[in-house]
């Protein structure tokens, strides 16, 4: 576990806690073959470099008459250990742990030696005549997918997001998975919960457990993920901006992942991270802290792929992308929010004879009609511009993730301008959704109603209606729409890891 600056680490402790820690440990065994005792002076010493001192602990098991103890050997304090020699055929026992996650400066690799020494001539050092050595790879921090299934899924309560809740819960139960409710004593007013927390796994051969991403952005949740969730099977990560701004892109709605790919040939067997930034070309542009880039791009298994979401005034990658699952291809659908494919729904609706019917109906001072939509120029003259940055990642997308078009599904979703000349969803954003299986909790639209039934939720099911998929319209329009979020901003997913062990990727 890594946690805080100015708190005391889990990792930092040189002794055992509890004999259940051992389980998250690597075990190593040194057996030696030998005399019945070694000859006068001569040494078996276990080392580490002074590069590697604060990257692991190790721990030998010493047995005594009545029970077993643990203490650590080497360490950030002891670079060296002269190991008992027990004659003949014997196994000494040694717990490794890690100390740190892979990131810019740390590959992952470390090394400990053994090494035999014979004595010197009187007042000089030993010298070593045999050096043998053992080398273990960090387990790399892993994000998981909407394809994976989920186990829990966590939300915050607040005194306005009531409607929202009820839906939840409802979702949630009919997905067979467990709801975690922050309460407002915890979050202080922050309903952010995907924003504040990215939860991924650890995984080695004989362990495998959740570790949860702290965001940089530190909103009134950021005491939740170190004290609600961190735990004796459940770890704690987190990279802090010492030197660089902090902005909405450093939330983790600014942070996403592909299911498995194939790109020209190359396999991406636990998919690619997705991370938002400014356009290359944008000098005063809003991107991710380097710090946390840097940590996404060490861990190697799931290479980030970099697109454009500075367009956005909150600027996340999950208001205009998600994937969901799929029964063919390659097992999953890309979903895009599309200002073209909203204004072709309109101009049908308009068509067929409905551009009186109104969006927002029964929300006081909302509601608007289709051919009121239509007919202003300013407003198509925007979408057009959050078309052309949609398209942009398009190509990326379809290049990075070796997609065709027949594996993305457009959805009907208009934006606005603020006067930045930033976007935010004109209605509820369905792009942004939450994906529990094969039921999606999309964000209620209130599209215009045709015959009583929301036309926009009519358009959205028939779009995905060939996937297998169930539709739950969640209204979130006053407790997350009205404050520039939907229902993935409020809400995260701890999900199964991957089957696929990433000790078996090529690196």
């Amino acid at each position: 576990m890594e946690s805080l600056v100015g708190t005391k680490r889990d990792c930092d402790d040189d002794s055992l806690s509890r004999l259940s820690d051992l389980k998250d440990m690597s075990r190593m065994v040194l057996r030696t073959n030998g005399p019945g005792q070694l000859p006068p002076g001569y040494k078996l010493v276990l080392h580490i470099s002074l590069s590697d001192a604060d990257k692991i602990g190790v721990f030998q098991t010493v047995k005594s008459v009545l029970n077993k103890s643990y203490p650590m050997v080497l360490g950030r304090k002891t670079l060296s250990y002269v190991v008992k020699y027990e004659g003949g055929t014997a196994e000494t026992e040694f717990f490794v742990e890690g100390r740190k996650f892979l990131d810019e400066n740390f590959e992952g690799l470390v090394t400990i030696y053994l090494s035999l020494l014979e004595p010197s001539t009187k007042g000089f050092p030993e010298t070593p005549i045999f050096t043998d050595k053992v080398v273990f790879h960090m387990a790399p921090w892993i994000m998981t997918p909407n394809t994976l299934r989920p186990l829990q899924v966590f939300v915050c309560s607040t005194t306005d997001n009531y409607s929202f809740l009820k839906d939840m819960k409802e979702l949630v139960k009919q997905s067979g998975c467990k709801l975690k409710v922050c309460h407002e004593y915890m979050n202080r007013g922050d309903r952010w919960m995907q924003d504040e927390l990215e939860f991924g796994y650890v995984e080695a051969p004989h362990q495998c457990f959740p570790v949860v991403l702290d965001s940089p952005r530190d909103g009134d949740l950021k005491d939740f993920p170190y004290n609600e969730l961190l735990g004796p099977d459940f770890g704690y990560v987190t990279r802090v901006a010492l030197n660089e701004k902090v902005t909405s892109l450093d939330s983790f709605g600014n942070l996403e992942v592909s299911p498995p790919v194939t790109v020209n040939g190359k396999e991406y067997p636990l998919g690619r991270i997705i991370i938002g930034c400014a356009f290359p070309t944008t000098v005063k542009g809003r991107n991710m802290t380097k710090v946390v880039q840097d940590f996404l791009w060490a861990q190697k298994v799931q290479a980030p792929i970099a697109v454009f979401s500075d367009w956005l005034s909150v600027g996340h990658v999950d208001e205009f992308m998600t994937f969901v699952p799929a029964p063919n291809r390659k097992g999953f659908r890309l979903l895009l929010a599309s200002p073209d494919a909203g204004y072709e729904f309109f101009r049908g609706l308009q068509k067929k004879g409905h551009g009186k019917a109104k969006m927002f109906e029964g929300l006081k001072d909302e509601e608007v009609t289709v051919d009121q939509i239509l007919s202003n120029k300013q407003f198509q003259q925007e979408n057009a511009f959050v078309q052309s940055c949609i398209d942009w990642n398009r190509d990326v997308l379809k290049k990075e993730l070796g997609l065709e078009e027949e594996d993305i599904i457009d959805l009907p979703i208009l934006f606005s301008l603020r006067p930045d000349k930033r976007a935010v969803a004109y209605y509820p954003d369905m792009v942004n959704m939450i994906v529990l299986g094969k039921n999606l909790g999309i964000p209620k639209p209130y599209g215009p109603k045709i015959d009583g039934v929301c036309a926009l939720e009519k358009e959205v099911c028939s779009l995905l209606g060939g996937l297998g998929l169930n539709f739950f319209f969640i209204d979130d329009f006053a407790s997350y729409h009205k404050l520039l979020g939907e229902v993935h901003c409020g809400s995260n997913v701890q999900r199964d890891p991957f089957s696929y062990k990433w000790w078996n990727m090529a690196l």
